[in-house]
């Protein structure tokens, strides 16, 4: 960590600042495991719309 010391007595905290890295492209596997993910969410989100359509329009 980093301090510098201001003219009025305060000081300042500079905290260190991470190593940067390039991402890269999701694999072959990893795409097919983004879309599958993808899908149960669509899923999981559905059914919950779904279901508190059904439980208002019953009451």
């Amino acid at each position: 960590m980093q301090t510098q010391q201001l003219d009025n007595g305060l000081f300042n905290n500079y905290a260190t600042e991470p190593k940067m890295y390039s991402a890269e492209y999701p694999s072959p596997e990893q795409q097919e495991r983004y879309k599958i993910q993808g899908a149960i969410a669509f899923l999981f989100i559905s059914t919950l719309i779904f279901t508190s359509i059904a439980i208002t329009g019953i009451s």
